[in-house]
């Protein structure tokens, strides 16, 4: 039997391969395959008598929960489009992605950190498309739901479902926004099946594995790494809606958690916790993570004292449905913590200049992305669309990159982050793997400021390990004995934290924003 390349499909498949084996715990929630398979059957009998129909825009603005789950798989089990709405977003933000889509069904957290979302919307202009609202924070709410979905005969949602096709698309899901308005990333389910079956494979996500899955679901990493790559390969997910450390920690211990994807800030987080050395973590194995930097002192931590066999890093965008490039297993560490891997099976990476011609090994230019895994397109732009994919099929990724002789891709930026010193190009994230590699420095993040002589300087912040006393001096000294004179930034400041966006990435927008005040 061919492998499923829909999402119904995989989840089917999984319920009939491993029934009785655990496939989500969240919280007091404890679901084998087939509960789940189970629950979102209900959920999307209970999508079809609400009339929702294939192609229709659905929306689940909610953390990552078992009822995110279900009902996500539910609607897409059903041919709808699943919209997953950033749960930072404020009701402004949230209505004009709604708008955009048109979404006719809105799944919501209402109480999630104390938002009050529902009013948020309401005190927007109407939503003339938006015909139900399901709360999942509301129990009678959601089971008056679900209960309606008793007209429609479980043969009728199997109908539907075997009727998705491969080339329909599944989800659109929007950009982080940090260079401008958020643009919906339309990907097909084929595209999402067979982009986290490599991942998957790429990685080592074994049947019988534990994830942790912190980043979250309104996020392709959260959402297809996470879920996804777990019904793939008869993984259990273990969702968290906010990171806690303490919670997290205990979570690994009591679980036996496995495998732990995130940025590399997740570990440093833990790693910082003055506690982490208490809880039993032998269960953790393998480590998954992604970045332009990405410590090779971290890695060392991270198998040392948190006990992971295996560090991977990885690189992929929302417009190549999250994944692009990956370590393998054996790499050595100077590998996984300086590069981001080869292109994967079916994927092509190139690096070029200003006119599109490909630069030598070892110097730097856009990096662009050809295959299996490149979005259809923007949602309803077909101008942004074409921008960001010639006519040759090439993702123009706006990322700065360097090819070595193996074809590992070293990100060194993004192009909207380098900033002119003088008329010499900076890349922060290069002044910031330097930083980092300070004894004292947990995270570091460098950006680029106004400068009435040299156009643009660079100004860092950086965060200090426990117990590190910093002297900005001391580490502006620091970086002029490795980076060249218009590298070094110009100030330094210590912080507690770094501000970021839900999925973990530091904010840069953010931060020259404050700067500029």
């Amino acid at each position: 039997m061919p492998a499923p390349s829909t999402l119904p499909g995989v989840l089917r498949a999984a319920a009939e391969a491993a029934p009785h084996a655990e496939a989500l715990v969240a919280g007091e929630v404890r679901l084998t395959f087939a509960d789940l398979r189970d629950r979102v059957l209900a959920f999307s009998r209970a999508a079809l008598a609400e009339g929702i129909r294939p192609g229709d825009r659905v929306a689940v603005w909610a953390p990552n929960t078992d009822r995110w789950a279900v009902a996500a798989l539910g609607l897409v089990s059903v041919g709808a489009v699943l919209v997953p709405v950033n749960t930072r977003y404020k009701g402004e933000e949230a209505h004009d992605v709604l708008a955009r889509t048109g979404a006719s069904l809105l799944v919501v957290d209402d109480g999630f950190l104390g938002a009050g979302r529902v009013a948020m919307l309401e005190a927007q202009p109407p939503l003339p498309d938006l015909r139900t609202v399901v709360r999942t924070d509301d129990d009678a709410e959601w089971d008056r739901f679900v209960a309606q979905g008793e007209r429609v005969d479980s043969d009728e949602v199997e109908r539907v479902a075997d009727a998705v096709r491969p080339t329909d698309v599944s989800d659109v899901i929007f950009t982080s926004g940090t260079t401008g308005r958020p643009k919906g990333v339309m990907v097909t389910h084929e595209q999402s099946v067979r982009t986290f079956a490599t991942w998957a494979r790429t990685v080592g996500l074994r049947e019988g594995d534990r994830m942790l899955v912190v980043a979250p679901f309104f996020h392709t990493f959260g959402y297809k790494a996470g879920l996804l790559a777990c019904l793939l390969q008869r993984a259990t997910a273990v969702p968290v809606p906010v990171l806690d450390v303490d919670a997290v920690l205990g979570l690994v211990a009591h679980e036996r958690i496995s495998v732990v994807p995130g940025p590399p800030t997740l570990y440093a987080t833990i790693l910082e916790h003055p506690a982490h050395g208490e809880y039993d973590l032998s269960s953790l194995r393998l480590a998954v993570t992604g970045a332009s930097v990405v410590p090779t002192e971290l890695i060392r931590r991270m198998r040392e004292e948190l006990g992971f066999d295996t560090v991977l890093t990885a690189y992929g965008l929302t417009e190549c449905t999250g994944y692009a490039t990956g370590c393998r297993q054996g790499d050595p560490d100077d590998v996984v913590g300086l590069t981001s891997g080869r292109a994967v099976e079916g994927v092509e990476v190139r690096v070029v200049d200003e006119q599109g011609a490909d630069v030598p090994t070892g110097q730097p230019g856009e990096v662009l992305v050809r295959g299996f895994n490149v979005m259809v397109g923007y949602w309803q732009d077909d101008e942004a669309t074409a921008e960001a994919i010639d006519v040759d099929g090439w993702l123009h990724t706006g990322d700065v990159g360097v090819l070595d002789a193996a074809g590992n891709l070293r990100i060194t930026d993004r192009i909207k982050d380098m900033y002119v010193v003088g008329g010499f190009n900076a890349y922060p994230a290069e002044v910031e793997q330097v930083l980092v590699r300070h004894d004292g420095v947990s995270e570091a993040a460098v950006f680029g400021v106004p400068d009435d002589r040299l156009g643009e300087v660079g100004r860092a912040l950086v965060v200090p390990r426990a117990g590190a006393t910093l002297d900005p001096g001391e580490l502006i000294a620091f970086c002029k004995e490795r980076l060249a004179g218009f590298k070094v930034p110009r100030s330094v400041a210590v912080v507690d934290s770094l501000p970021r966006n839900a999925t973990g990435k530091i904010d840069k927008k953010l931060l020259r924003e404050e700067a500029r005040r």
